[in-house]
C-alpha cells in the first residue's frame, strides 16, 4: 500500500471550534488545496454536509462541482451513528466488527442496507438527475465532506469513484479523526484534513462553532 502523507495545519492540531462554519472550512480547505488550479482538478461533494465545505472549494480552484451521493447506513435505534455506507453505484462497506458488538442480526443489517440505498438513488435523482458522469481519468478528483469520523463514508466513496475510472483521488475534509485519518490515507493518492485531532470522542459537529442540519434543498441551490 502507498504511504500517502496526511497534510494539514499544525496550529488546529487537536483543537476545536476552528471554523465558524462549514463554508469557512471550505476556503480554509480551498488554501490548502491551491496546488491543484493548474491541474484541472473536479471536486466531488459528499451530500448534505459536504457541498456547503465543497462549494468555496471549487470556486476557489475555479474548477467544477458535483457529488458524490454515499450515504451512512445508521442504526435502528440512533440516526446519528452509522456502521457502514452505501455509495451512488450500490457499492457497499460495512463495519463487521462493529455489527458484531452492537449485536446487529444480518435482518437488520440487510434492511439498514436496503433503506440506505434507496435513500442513495433518491438523491442521486434530486442532485444529479440523468446528468453523466464528468471525466475522471487523468486528472485530480478531490472528495470534500465536512469532517471524517469512522471513515466508513469516505472509504466507500473512493471505492466507487474508483470503478468510475479516478486514478487520481484526493481527500481533503475540514477536521478529521487521526484513526480514520490513517484508514483512508493509504487508499488515495493525497490526503487534506486542516483539523486533525486525536482522542476517544470525537464528533465532527466540535470542529465548528456553528453547526446544523443541511437541508437537501440547501444542496440544490448550492449546486
Amino acid at each position: 500500500m502507498k504511504q500517502t502523507q496526511i497534510i494539514e495545519l499544525p496550529d488546529l492540531h487537536d483543537r476545536v471550534r476552528v471554523f465558524a462554519h462549514r463554508a469557512e472550512a471550505g476556503e480554509v480547505l480551498a488554501g490548502m488545496l491551491r496546488g491543484f488550479v493548474s491541474q484541472r482538478p473536479l471536486v466531488l461533494a459528499i451530500p448534505a454536509g459536504g457541498v456547503p465545505v465543497a462549494a468555496p472549494v471549487a470556486v476557489g480552484l475555479g474548477c467544477p462541482l458535483d457529488v458524490a451521493v454515499v450515504s451512512k447506513i445508521t442504526l435502528p435505534w440512533n440516526s446519528e451513528a452509522g456502521y457502514g455506507a452505501v455509495a451512488f453505484d450500490n457499492t457497499v462497506r460495512v463495519n463487521q466488527e462493529l455489527a458484531r458488538r452492537l449485536a446487529l442480526t444480518p435482518e437488520e443489517i440487510e434492511a439498514g442496507i436496503r433503506i440506505t440505498r434507496e435513500k442513495v438513488q433518491r438523491r442521486v435523482q434530486l442532485f444529479r438527475g440523468d446528468r453523466p458522469w464528468p471525466e475522471m481519468a487523468g486528472r485530480p478528483v478531490i472528495v470534500v465532506d465536512d469532517g471524517l469520523a469512522s471513515g466508513y463514508t469516505l472509504l466507500t466513496a473512493v471505492e466507487a469513484l474508483r470503478h468510475k475510472g479516478a486514478d487520481n483521488l484526493v481527500v481533503a475534509v475540514p477536521t478529521g479523526h487521526d484513526h480514520a485519518l490513517a484508514l483512508v490515507a493509504p487508499l488515495v493518492e493525497g490526503l487534506y484534513c486542516a483539523n486533525v485531532r486525536g482522542g476517544m470522542s470525537f464528533a465532527v459537529a466540535e470542529a465548528y462553532r456553528q453547526w446544523s442540519d443541511v437541508d437537501e434543498e440547501e444542496v440544490r441551490q448550492l449546486l
